[in-house]
């Protein structure tokens, strides 16, 4: 597809999601996910108490089809299979003794279904109602029905209770999202004084979506790119999950994510870059794993923490190849230093400090009291003229108070007794000192060094090149992302500058090992 028709498809959509949102407070994120999980032939489950507007986004997303016939129903545990799938057919039973049922204006033939309270229905229901979501199949008696439902809407003021037979059911809603009560003031001042009539279809036909348009952007929504940044994101997520699923007990619940919904996910997120006008996957859109992945709302901050994180800190790293380019300026560090640096060592003497802050002289025993002087004043002193020191005992009693200076000899100090001067060597003790002596490498090394260090830096640029002057498409119009809040676009921007600050850091490096044996 071109770039203007996916442009045009991203105007469109933006303008539908406009329409369907006028007049809705704090119901703009449900409304976006639900036309996204239609578009991408998913379903979504509306966790919330009475009145926060489930209903309201279904009836409203039905509005989104130009051609589509919708179904609603509120579930109670009397509900029948008649009143969802159709009453059997008694013309049918008659004439051709076949049990089935007139599915026109019941669920099977229609688009768009909204099933409220979803967890009150029998096992019956729920039984028919799985191969629905499995298959797009419904058994009308003894043959299979192909149904063409596009979206599927729940929801409950409560999570599925724990049971084997209703665990493969929640596990078919891909996007499951919580809604509470209006937060912000003003938006309720405005929502209870506003007096249009919110169930109204008051959107232009032009921007609705006709179902044989759906059936055309199915195959262009699955020929959507996954980059590797995008992969290696969800791989770190997938990573995480287990990670947490394997601690001895996990805070909020063990989180459990079968392979079928990290297909579906990767769907949604093709879908998600389809309707925002793009031919990849983003970074942005992997946000949107955040309502695919719980089944506790305890664990809703645990898995927005993973996903972010993932993206903060290895989003376009991978992109970049950073890992590898990491790896290659190392090896050549090692390899350069083993190659040009080479370690002497050198054997030498050092004066040896006692009790931590004296110096011992020697041979002193005859000429006068005190055999410490302190380092700390050993080192005052000059060659000439001579300064006045204190000399100690072993046991760190003042003994004397002499005039004294250094010698000329290493580690011997002149000290003046009755006008007599006394040369006297300080204790030591045998030292090594490591050398680095620097040398020269082979002619044949060193052109092997250039072309490597010009191959990686080649790469550095044209990453950087690509990073700061012609950022990735995503960056572009990243807080334009119809379905992601575009406060979220700060955590990708973070990883990238993060990548370009590495990169740079790397470009450093090499120019220093290339300094290191040049000037060797």
């Amino acid at each position: 597809m071109n770039t203007a028709t996916m442009q045009e498809i991203r105007t469109r959509t933006a303008t539908l999601l406009e329409g369907l949102t006028d007049g809705l407070y704090e119901r703009e994120g449900a409304v976006r996910l639900a036309l996204l999980s239609a578009v991408a032939g998913e379903s979504i489950f509306l966790l919330g108490p009475p009145g926060v507007g489930k209903s309201l986004i279904a009836r409203r997303l039905k509005y989104a089809f130009l051609d589509g016939t919708s179904f609603e129903y509120l579930m109670t545990r009397f509900s029948t299979p008649d009143e969802i799938f159709g009453p059997v057919s008694i013309k049918m039973l008659k004439e051709q003794d076949s049990y089935q049922r007139l599915t026109d204006k019941y669920l099977p033939g229609a688009n768009v279904i909204f099933l409220d309270e979803i967890w009150k229905a029998g096992p019956s229901i729920q039984n028919a109602l799985l191969t629905i979501l499995n298959e797009k199949m419904y058994r009308n008696g003894g043959e299979d029905m192909k149904v063409n439902i596009q979206a599927i809407i729940t929801a409950s003021n409560e999570l599925p209770p724990r049971s084997e037979q209703l665990a493969p059911i929640w596990d078919r809603f891909l996007i499951r999202l919580e809604l509470t009560g209006i937060r912000e003031y003003r938006n309720f001042i405005d929502m209870i004084t506003d007096t249009r009539d919110v169930y109204k279809d008051a959107l232009d036909e032009g921007c609705k979506i006709r179902l044989g348009e759906l059936r055309e952007w199915s195959p262009q929504i699955d020929q959507v790119k996954v980059p590797p940044e995008v992969l290696n994101t969800i791989q770190l997520v997938k990573s995480g999950i287990d990670r947490y699923n394997e601690s001895p007990n996990p805070a909020a619940g063990r989180i459990p994510v079968f392979d079928r919904r990290w297909k579906k996910i990767v769907r949604l997120l093709r879908t998600s870059a389809f309707l925002n006008g793009r031919e990849s996957v983003d970074l942005m859109d992997c946000f949107l794993m955040v309502h695919c992945l719980w089944s506790e709302t305890g664990q809703i901050e645990v898995v927005r923490e993973m996903v972010s994180e993932a993206i903060r800190k290895h989003g376009y790293s991978v992109a970049s190849h950073l890992h590898m380019l990491r790896a290659e300026v190392r090896e050549l560090e090692e390899e350069v230093e083993n190659e040009v640096k080479v370690k002497h060592i050198r054997a030498g003497e050092e004066l040896l400090l006692v009790h931590e802050e004296y110096y011992r002289l020697l041979k002193n025993e005859e000429k006068f009291e005190g055999c410490l002087i302190p380092a700390r004043q050993f080192h005052g002193l000059q060659i000439d003229p001579p300064e006045v020191v204190n000399l100690y005992d072993e046991q760190q009693v003042l003994r004397n108070r002499l005039q004294a200076c250094k010698h000329s000899r290493q580690h011997h100090v002149d000290v003046f007794h009755n006008s007599v001067k006394h040369t006297i060597p300080l204790e030591t003790h045998a030292t090594e000192h490591t050398e680095i002596i620097f040398r020269k490498p082979h002619l044949l090394v060193e052109q092997h060094w250039d072309e490597r260090i010009a191959q990686v830096r080649k790469a550095i640029s044209q990453h950087l090149e690509r990073l700061r002057t012609d950022p990735p498409a995503q960056i572009k119009g990243l807080k334009e992302n119809i379905f992601v809040p575009e406060e979220l676009a700060d955590i990708v921007v973070a990883n990238l500058r993060e990548v370009i600050d590495a990169l740079l850091n790397l470009q450093l490096r090499l120019d220093k090992v290339e300094h290191l044996y040049k000037n060797a």
